[in-house]
């Protein structure tokens, strides 16, 4: 590992955790920590290992996901830049899920006990973290609502609705990851994702590849019944 590097401070103290932060306590937690690159398809951590590490996805993409009785599903898609598994680190306890890399992804690492002890110290860093935990929970619940109450096509014309608006093209956009890691973030199987396409077609989305294209909005949303709240903005 390597730790952060006088030329990466700027950059890093960027990131909404620590940007508002006292400089003196900002660089105790850089002093203590790593920022890393990992290859693809490296697993970061296990769900039961104990939470160690903060991790703060700088660059790349990262898959929450769970396992059980032989049985795998993506829990969330990380996208920079942003931290996960904070809820972990500010319990003490162990993670619920495990995390693999998609792509190459560089990542921070910020000791566990070194971000507790920081966050009772530095009233900015506590607000930043209050405002990280509380944008997850309102995640997961627009998630349980998006998995409850839409069937698949919806929720798959939901999502893509407002990942055009997160990545700032409405109309066209490239989907990030594999489709088989977005059909199982959306409960789907792979061939239930291709039929779910399918559909869209009749509500004017065009795919081709891994690039989206809405072509009629206002006829998607019809179908897709998007939340009347709008999602958080990351």
């Amino acid at each position: 590992m390597n730790f952060v590097r006088i030329g990466e401070k700027p950059e890093i103290s960027r990131l909404p955790l620590f940007r508002d932060m006292d400089d003196g306590k900002r660089e105790r937690i850089f002093s203590g920590s790593f920022l890393q690159v990992f290859p693809p398809q490296l697993t970061l951590f296990a769900a039961g290992q104990q939470s160690d590490f903060l991790y703060v996805l700088v660059d790349g993409l990262v898959e929450l996901y769970a396992v059980s009785a032989g049985r795998e599903t993506t829990m969330r898609i990380v996208e920079p830049v942003t931290s996960f598994i904070l809820a972990a680190v500010v319990t003490d306890m162990p993670f619920l899920m495990s995390a693999r890399t998609l792509v190459s992804s560089r990542i921070l690492l910020v000791p566990a006990a070194l971000m507790r002890e920081v966050i009772k110290q530095d009233a900015a860093l506590m607000q930043a973290t209050m405002q990280e935990l509380a944008v997850g929970y309102r995640g997961l619940v627009r998630a349980l609502t998006d998995m409850k109450l839409r069937q698949s096509a919806e929720r798959l014309g939901n999502y893509l609705m407002e990942q055009g608006v997160r990545l700032g093209d409405p109309e066209a956009f490239e989907l990030k990851g594999e489709k088989r890691v977005l059909a199982s973030l959306l409960g789907m199987t792979p061939e239930n994702l291709s039929r779910a396409f399918g559909v869209l077609r009749d509500h004017g989305v065009g795919v081709s590849g891994s690039r989206v294209t809405i072509l009629d909005r206002d006829r998607l949303a019809r179908f897709s019944r998007p939340d009347p709240v709008p999602p958080d903005p990351i």
